[in-house]
């Protein structure tokens, strides 16, 4: 939907340099799955501006930090920036000795690297001193989430918990099918109203007040909702919203607000897994 279709496609035509025409940053979820060679995250940066930045996923099962330092943080060149490392951790990892220590490991290998942990568990936000304790202690930032809530769900006050960034992902409010779904994107199938939207834009604009740099991801992917409410977000906070894009996807999201392509029948290229918008 938010790329153009096959037969208009000219020959060399690039998913992840159409990407970074619109937005300026990307979340990578293949890392959480398996660490890539170096010379895949090398040609990331040949296929995307100076200054456009990628937020990784840390490996699910993650053991060996040493594998993703050569792997992914070592080989990003200069020109492609690595923007955060995002450590995912499920509803199930509730807040006990044994997962504190395995958080503070993971952080303490991790010193040095822009850091966001992602809690979900209630259980973490019913200690919020002694989390806040941890995280603060390494620099690393609690990724603000929005997602459907049920009785265990994390309980948060959308502030910024460090100077240096901020981290927040959308992942849609589609209660009915977060557990149980045919298939697991159906989950995020959800797109967020204007309404909806602007308590997120708003809070992005005062914490870029606040610390250094925002990060705010749109992770409902389903169908490129994702697509039409991170070019809404962008509206709300003024920014302009950059890039050709499919009449198909003009017509199926009017509230995008975005333009398609001069002609129906051909793409300006003049110029991956999660929309993003980076703010500085």
């Amino acid at each position: 939907m938010f790329y153009p279709p096959a037969r208009r496609r000219p020959k060399g035509f690039d998913e992840l340099t159409f990407y970074a025409e619109h937005f300026n940053t990307v979340e990578v979820n293949s890392t959480f799955y398996g660490q890539p060679r170096a010379d895949v995250t090398r040609a990331w940066s040949d296929r995307t501006p100076p200054g456009f930045e990628f937020s990784v996923k840390l490996y699910q099962k993650f053991t060996h930090p040493r594998m993703f330092k050569e792997r992914v943080a070592g080989s990003l060149p200069a020109g492609a920036q690595l923007g955060a490392l995002l450590a995912q951790f499920p509803a199930s990892f509730k807040d006990t000795p044994a997962s504190r220590d395995y958080l503070a490991h993971l952080l303490r290998a991790f010193e040095g690297y822009p850091i966001a942990v992602e809690l979900r568990h209630k259980s973490w936000s019913d200690q919020i001193g002694d989390t806040l304790s941890t995280l603060n202690g390494f620099g690393a930032a609690w990724v603000q989430i929005d997602e459907p809530k049920f009785r265990f769900s994390i309980r948060q006050n959308q502030l910024p918990n460090v100077k240096s960034f901020y981290y927040m992902r959308l992942h849609g409010r589609n209660a009915a099918q977060w557990w149980k779904h045919d298939k697991s994107e159906d989950r995020y199938n959800y797109l967020y109203s204007g309404d909806e939207l602007k308590e997120f834009s708003e809070t992005a604009d005062a914490a870029r007040r606040l610390v250094k740099k925002v990060y705010l991801y749109t992770n409902n992917h389903f169908s490129a909702k994702s697509v039409a409410n991170a070019a809404m977000i962008k509206q709300q906070l003024g920014e302009p919203l950059e890039g050709d894009y499919p009449p198909e996807f003009v017509e199926r999201y009017p509230e995008a607000g975005v333009t398609p392509s001069r002609t129906s029948d051909e793409f300006d290229l003049r110029a991956l897994d999660v929309p993003a918008h980076r703010r500085r």
